[in-house]
């Protein structure tokens, strides 16, 4: 890592902080800032106008597309100055005009994963965490403290209310609004009303899941989403060491959600899963 001088690949009209950290083999484009305490990886490609304004660590062959802001103060009224960070994640692509905060003292990070797609005008909020292999697609928009499982999609305009999280292997269709968690494996949409509507089950096909489990995670739904037995009942059952890997981890992300689950239309009013802890503070 070096950070004298510009290096072939960095344009000359770049302006690059001496306390930043950037690999020879980055590129980086005209008129892009590279601010303090900002770490850059090997084969590294930044493009032209793009802001990474202090503290933010991107890491090997990320692709950074015009205009994006990274690394900038989160929009936090309780934040007082103090030093948080930014971490992406390797083989990343972040993509036009995308905003991605700092976190709070509340953890002092963000952070999105490996081999992640953050599409054009997304926004990532304070102290979220990504996962690796996420799609986001054009304008999501996130609150503080978002997190998002490995593997899940979600769908153009969505907004996502803070401290919700999205579990593994979900996909959440275009223009949700998500005030509750939605639970790993499965398929959530509508708008302005959004639901849980079945499990992922193509989306867990193309990733090589056995058909005995995604077989085990659909009668699971259909117990938690679509049966009027009580859901404590239906989870303790669930939750026993007979069951299949995925079914245990969907009833433990359904047990530990603050907010309640995002429900599905067919199951009853008023019962929509879980009733959970009570949730959690924050601001966004």
């Amino acid at each position: 890592m070096t950070s004298t001088g510009h290096a072939p690949g960095w344009h000359a009209t770049s302006i690059i902080d001496d306390a930043a950290r950037i690999a020879p083999s980055a590129t980086i484009g005209p008129y892009s800032v590279i601010g303090p305490g900002v770490e850059i990886g090997e084969r590294v490609r930044i493009g032209p106008h793009v802001l990474i304004e202090r503290d933010t660590r991107v890491d090997d062959e990320v692709r950074v597309a015009k205009g994006a802001v990274l690394g900038s103060d989160p929009q936090d009224l309780k934040y007082a100055g103090e030093r948080t960070f930014l971490e992406i994640g390797p083989r990343t692509v972040v993509r036009e005009f995308t905003t991605v905060n700092r976190g709070t003292a509340a953890s002092g990070l963000t952070t999105v994963g490996a081999d992640t797609l953050v599409m054009a005008y997304v926004h990532i909020a304070h102290d979220c965490r990504v996962g690796d292999h996420v799609v986001l697609a054009n304008g999501v928009t996130m609150a503080g403290h978002v997190e998002i499982g490995e593997w899940a999609i979600v769908g153009g305009l969505t907004g996502i209310q803070q401290f919700t999280r999205i579990g593994r292997h979900a996909m959440v269709g275009g223009g949700a609004r998500l005030v509750r968690d939605v639970a790993p494996y499965t398929l959530v949409r509508g708008s302005p009303t959004t639901r849980t509507c079945g499990i992922n089950r193509i989306g867990l096909e193309r990733r090589g899941v056995e058909p005995e489990a995604i077989r085990a995670l659909q009668g699971a739904y259909r117990e938690i989403f679509r049966s009027a037995a009580p859901l404590r009942v239906i989870l303790d059952r669930l939750g026993s060491e007979e069951e299949t890997p995925e079914v245990r981890e969907l009833v433990a992300f359904i047990r530990d959600a603050g907010r309640g689950i995002t429900p599905a239309r067919s199951r009853p009013e008023g019962d929509a899963p879980p009733e959970g802890r009570e949730p959690r503070p924050g601001a966004a």
